[in-house]
Order: C-alpha cells, then sequence, then structure tokens
C-alpha cells in the first residue's frame, strides 16, 4: 500500500501557544459552566473575572519536579487557583510560590507540613507529587480530611496501600484522579476505543516499553542534612533512615524504601494502556526477570525489567524497561502496541496512533501536532495534561465520571507492583483475578505491604 492510499487524520491543532491551546480546549468542551473563554481574554485573565466561589480551591504537595509542573499547569487553568504549597524543601517551595503568584496574580500561602494545609475549610483538593512512599498515606489523609485528590502515579508504594486508599475513597465519598494522564488524551483515547471496538478484531495481546540513558547514582555517603531540608517530614510514613547525599531529589526512585522503580515511575502509564485496551481488570499470572546490569552503585530497583502478565480472558502483555539504555522500540522511546487477529495498532508516546494490518501495511495515522518529549520527567505535555486535569474538576463541579479513577489506578498500579514482586520473591505468582491477591506464595506475600514509623500507619 503506497502512502497516498493511507488514511491520515491530525485532530489537534498547531497551537501558537500552550496558553491558546488550553483555551481553545476549555471553550471546546465546554469546561467552563458560562460557557467557555470570551473574546479576547486569556486564561489568566479570565480567571480574574470568575468569583473566588467559581474557581476550585487547590493545595500542592511536592513542587520539587513533577509538582512544580502540575503547580504552574493548574495555575494556568482559569477555574483553578492554587492557594498553598507544601513541600519540605523550602528553596522549592520558594520556586514555586513565585511561579505560581506570576500566573495567577495572587500569591499562594507557603504551609510546609501539608497536613496544614488540610485545615483550611476553602481548601477544595489536594494535589500530590511527593515521592511514592507518601502518594497512599497523603492522599488517605486528604480524603479524611474531606478534600478531592489528584494523586500522581503510581498511587500508593505497594498493593496493600492501594486497598486501603481505594476502601478510603469509598468511605469518604472524595474523588480520587490518578495522574496516567493519557486517559484523556483525546487521540490516545480514541486509539484505544478503536482496538475495543475491535479495529483489530480481537486484541489478544499487548507491548509496551519506556527506554532511557540514565546515569549512574553512585555510592553514597551519610552526611549532614541540609538547612533547607525537613528530611524528618520528607520520610513521613516510612521507617527512617540516615540521610545520605545520593538520595534527593530523584534518586529516591531507585531504593525500595522509598521508590517503586522503573516499572511504576514510568511503566504504569504504559501498563494502564494495555489494561485499557484488552478490557481487563486483575490478572491471573504473573512472571518478571531483570536486574541492576548496568553500573555497580546503590540503584537497588532493577535498571532492565521484562514483566508478563496473562489475564483469564486468554489475553496477555509484556512490559520491557530499559532505564540505562535508550535504544528505541518500533521508533519511539515509550509506547504500547496491541496485537489482534485483523492487525496491530500502535500508540507511542504522544497523542497519536498508527494501525497496520496483517501484512505490517500501514492503513491509518492519527497525528498530533504537539511536540511531546516522554522522557522529560517534569513536563512532558503540558497541554494535553490540561485535558486531564478539567476532568477531575468537571467531576468536583458536575458529577463527571473521572477517566482515571482511584480503582482504575490501583488495578494499573498493581500490574506493576505485581511485576515487581515476581522479580524480587524469584518465582511466578499466581493470581486470583477477582481481586488481584497473591495466591499460597508465603515468599511473595512479604512484599504486599511495608513497615511503617510508628504512628504513620496509613488507615481507613
Amino acid at each position: 500500500m503506497t502512502q497516498s492510499k493511507i488514511k491520515t487524520e491530525n485532530t489537534v491543532p498547531n497551537p501558537q501557544s500552550r496558553r491558546t491551546f488550553l483555551g481553545q480546549t476549555l471553550a471546546g468542551t465546554a469546561a467552563l459552566s458560562l460557557g467557555g473563554m470570551l473574546p479576547g481574554f486569556s486564561p489568566k485573565s479570565y480567571a480574574r473575572i470568575l468569583g473566588a466561589n467559581e474557581r476550585i480551591q487547590v493545595g500542592m504537595m511536592g513542587v520539587n519536579s513533577r509538582g512544580l509542573a502540575l503547580a504552574t499547569n493548574y495555575a494556568l487553568q482559569p477555574n483553578c487557583e492554587v492557594r498553598s504549597v507544601s513541600d519540605v524543601d523550602t528553596r522549592a517551595a520558594d520556586k514555586c510560590i513565585t511561579t505560581v503568584e506570576g500566573i495567577q496574580k495572587s500569591k499562594p500561602k507557603a504551609i510546609p507540613d501539608f497536613r496544614k494545609a488540610l485545615e483550611d475549610k476553602e481548601l477544595d483538593a489536594l494535589v500530590v507529587a511527593a515521592p511514592d512512599h507518601w502518594h497512599a498515606p497523603a492522599a488517605i489523609l486528604a480524603s479524611k480530611a474531606g478534600k478531592h485528590v489528584y494523586l500522581e502515579k503510581p498511587c500508593s508504594h505497594n498493593p496493600n496501600e492501594g486497598e486501603i486508599l481505594v476502601a478510603a475513597s469509598k468511605k469518604y465519598k472524595n474523588l480520587i484522579q490518578m495522574g496516567n494522564q493519557r486517559r484523556s488524551w483525546p487521540n490516545v483515547a480514541a486509539g484505544v476505543k478503536a482496538v475495543r471496538d475491535g479495529v483489530i478484531g480481537r486484541p489478544y495481546f499487548a507491548k509496551g516499553w519506556y527506554t532511557n540513558n540514565r546515569p549512574s547514582i553512585g555510592v553514597g555517603k551519610e552526611a549532614a542534612v541540609p538547612s533547607w531540608l525537613n528530611y524528618d517530614l520528607w520520610q513521613g510514613p516510612a521507617p527512617r533512615q540516615a540521610f545520605k547525599d545520593n538520595l534527593l531529589h530523584y534518586n529516591w526512585h531507585w531504593f525500595w524504601h522509598w521508590g517503586t522503580g522503573e516499572a511504576l515511575n514510568n511503566g504504569t502509564h504504559m501498563l494502564d494502556l494495555m489494561r485499557w485496551g484488552l478490557n481487563v481488570d486483575y490478572p491471573n499470572r504473573v512472571t518478571s526477570s531483570g536486574g541492576r546490569y548496568r553500573y555497580q552503585d546503590d540503584w537497588e530497583t532493577p535498571d532492565t525489567q521484562v514483566i508478563n502478565i496473562e489475564f483469564p480472558n486468554n489475553t496477555a502483555m509484556t512490559w520491557e524497561g530499559r532505564s540505562c539504555n535508550g535504544r528505541t522500540v518500533e521508533g519511539s522511546s515509550v509506547g504500547v502496541i496491541f496485537y489482534g487477529d485483523t492487525g496491530s495498532l500502535q500508540i507511542d508516546g504522544g497523542n497519536a496512533y498508527k494501525i497496520y494490518d496483517l501484512e505490517n501495511k500501514l492503513v491509518k495515522e492519527v497525528k498530533n501536532d504537539l511536540v511531546i518529549n516522554a522522557r522529560d520527567r517534569m513536563n512532558p505535555s503540558q497541554a494535553l495534561d490540561a485535558i486531564h486535569i478539567q476532568n477531575f474538576f468537571d467531576g468536583i463541579k458536575k458529577g463527571t465520571a473521572l477517566n482515571a479513577d482511584i480503582l482504575g489506578g490501583h488495578q494499573s498500579t498493581l500490574l506493576c507492583q505485581l511485576g515487581n514482586i515476581a522479580l524480587r520473591s524469584g518465582g511466578t505468582l499466581e493470581i486470583d483475578p477477582t481481586n488481584g491477591h497473591i495466591k499460597n506464595n508465603r515468599q511473595a506475600q512479604q512484599y504486599w505491604k511495608r513497615d511503617y514509623q510508628r504512628g504513620w500507619e496509613p488507615t481507613v
């Protein structure tokens, strides 16, 4: 088939700016109850028109990297006001406050301990972008305080926390949107819908991947806690360990005590898409292989890993993560392919997809002009992520169903966690497909939950 016969679509216009795209998105989806943007007004100026009661008041928790990007994006939303900033790093908090004030023209309060921010009766929602060991405990505390939660992926550090989090949301009847934002990207959602509608026949296998060229983190030394850091609050629910000079701010990802490895750091996105496309919930079998191969240093989680997951409806998926070798797969650093009995559908790191027939010929391509850098760990897709944020707001204001509710977030996070547990326990996991629990495996069961600093145990 020649290129001229390929059906090509481009469903997202090339914006003059991210802010222009945001305005078009809000108007096009009627995200504002007043019917969209007024002519001649930017989202920032529009926000000043809206009364305080019309703007959702949010607090930010964890604003050094991804959290700063989220704070920026929330401040850009015309129907939102960032009310408070909480971070254990005074430098990060100051930078975030300055950035947000420059956008929304009102200064958020500096409240280092997010628990104090939760006491604010005017606060509607908490955005959690702290390290993984904080995700579920912070979201649970926010739920108990009657706040809605936007929770960065993964939703939990371990499976037990995920279950407690789901139970908490059910009990306190708040909304928790997980930050697997591709659920709200229009072309990605359309591609997944096409898979489920049978465009490639019955989808029976999916492959996902993530690649990068991360450097060594070296061997850390115990050091004095910096003056700008509240290390005790940073550790929070995790049992106390001495401060080392190679831990903050990003390397905690690679320590089991606080982090969850590349599988949950980036694999969560792709495993979520695969679970969505194959229309599955809990698996019946999980295996994994891998290790820390590239460097000899303090990095504990695997830098190279393959997770294989089988489901009771005769489907399967696999995810490959390579933290320290950036060779792409199918021309993309990150992506997913669904395989069916009449063809395949590929979603790369952006808001686009391609369909191939069984002869490996491209038969349809849906493109997106927005430039997305999947390896940007801070802010790969600001304009598209605004759609996910607005879906969260619509859930709060209008009762709209969330694109990434916490039950689905837990189910996708659990797939990654089971992969890590299979790797660490060294065997095949037999899983109860009704609830995702590991069956008859004491070695694996020890990783289902964690120990906590006394007094910090999360409870419903």
